[in-house]
């Protein structure tokens, strides 16, 4: 069987989290999709609260920390992303994206990516088109059609109502199937991987 690596990237700042909950029922629903394919996956969670001091100091001094550099890698190397956030005044919280920003543009070309997010009004579902969608294609990833939000009446007794579960279905469906169509990741780019040949650039001098 293939093996796949899922990034899942929750931005919650409680314990515990409605938005890492999400995030969990979209990992398992992705993997029992691509499980279906004849895929095995590899799910990596990245709470980013956890990595909330590193993330700032990044940004300040430019310089990621060595931890960091890892969950970076995480989310650049994989085959899929799955990125939740909880709302805050109708756009993403302030962490996801400072934890995105330190992304380099082109690192997520081509790469399917699931959104969703949690609040607590479903008039904040909107963020995810006007805010969420727009990171991710200024990323060149592929974003499944189907987005997923979860507000506070979608959970019955802790669990996802049958309206939630159809969302997180559909999505977990349109995740597998793009990273189902796409060659295993080989991990993270190499910034500084030379992308010509030492014989062609032997050429181009004696050119």
């Amino acid at each position: 069987m293939t093996q796949r690596t899922l990034a899942v990237v929750s931005a919650g700042l409680s314990q515990p989290s409605s938005t890492r909950l999400l995030a969990d029922q979209l990992a398992a629903a992705t993997r029992d999709e691509l499980a279906g394919r004849g895929e095995t996956v590899e799910l990596r969670h990245v709470v980013l609260r956890e990595h909330a001091h590193d993330v700032a100091n990044n940004l300040i001094t430019g310089f990621a920390a060595e931890s960091l550099r890892a969950v970076l890698d995480t989310v650049t190397g994989a085959d899929g992303v799955i990125a939740v956030t909880p709302i805050f005044n109708a756009s993403y919280n302030g962490l996801f994206k400072s934890f995105f920003d330190l992304i380099e543009a082109d690192a997520l070309t081509d790469r399917p990516v699931l959104i969703a997010a949690t609040g607590g009004t479903a008039r904040h579902s909107l963020a995810m088109e006007h805010a969420m969608r727009p990171l991710f294609a200024y990323l060149h990833a592929v974003v499944v059609p189907t987005s997923v939000f979860a507000a506070p009446e979608d959970w019955a007794s802790g669990t996802a109502d049958a309206a939630l579960r159809s969302r997180i279905e559909r999505a977990a469906a349109e995740l597998a199937e793009q990273m189902h169509r796409r060659p295993v990741s080989t991990g993270p780019s190499d910034p500084f991987a030379l992308t010509t040949s030492f014989e062609e650039l032997l050429n181009r001098r004696e050119s």
